[in-house]
């Protein structure tokens, strides 16, 4: 499979790039769009006609990863064209109601939602959900290529904890929600680029991609405070297609 980062930033967009949002295709051509940030959807008609997606899947609903939910649904109403699939299948959670029953808009996309106690098939994907430490239930995913057996585990937006270790374990990529350098101190409901180092190292993930970056710290800065620890560690940037 193959993931490339549409939009980095935590928080809001800034410097011409979208906060959270993925695209991960498999080898087979499924197209799944992870994370719906401010400003996806332009960065996502860069690399692939909108049209052309198989599923959305969301880790939680800040504005920062699925704000243009709403602005897809329009697209997918009002723009001409041939649509994959003719009624988008949304997937996140039903711990936020309201959210989850706005992901569904009456003949152009339908809401499903997805648990942590159990697997999501999903294609040619194998999805299991771990919740994550932050002020609104999100979720990390562990997405494994049945084709393949390659694994990519998304840590989603979350502060450290243990439980992280084991469901990362032996990824092929970890994308980790990394919002601070390693001097932050007091509560925090992200990561440092400390703490992401070490979660690869402890679970033996073999690629680190840092992401949901700050505006405000220098990106260097955190990866050479993660490559302290781990040197397989690369920035999440703009356009950057990562083979899993």
């Amino acid at each position: 499979m193959k993931l490339t980062v549409l939009g980095i930033y935590g928080g809001y967009p800034y410097a011409g790039s979208a906060s959270s949002s993925y695209l991960l295709q498999s080898e087979d051509g499924f197209n799944l769009l992870l994370d719906a940030g401010s400003g996806s959807l332009l960065a996502l008609e860069k690399y692939l006609n909108p049209f052309e997606l198989d599923a959305v899947l969301l880790s939680h609903y800040h504005h920062d990863h699925a704000s243009d939910i709403g602005v897809l649904q329009y697209y997918y109403q009002l723009h001409p064209g041939e649509k994959r699939q003719s009624v988008l299948p949304i997937y996140g959670h039903n711990q936020d109601f309201i959210s989850f029953a706005n992901l569904s808009m009456d003949g152009i996309t339908k809401g499903y939602p997805y648990f942590d106690y159990q697997p999501l098939d999903l294609g040619p994907f194998e999805i299991s959900f771990l919740r994550t430490q932050h002020p609104v239930p999100a979720y990390a995913m562990r997405i494994t290529e049945k084709a393949t057996g390659k694994v990519f585990v998304f840590t989603a937006d979350t502060a450290y904890f243990e439980d992280l270790v084991d469901f990362s374990r032996d990824a092929d990529l970890l994308l980790t929600d990394t919002n601070f350098a390693k001097d932050k101190t007091g509560r925090k409901w992200h990561m440092t680029s400390e703490e992401s180092a070490q979660l690869a190292q402890k679970s033996g993930a073999k690629l680190l991609l840092l992401s949901h970056l700050p505006q405000t710290i220098s990106h260097q800065q955190l990866l050479t405070e993660a490559k302290e620890i781990l040197s397989q560690t690369k920035l999440a940037e703009v356009g950057l297609t990562q083979k899993v």
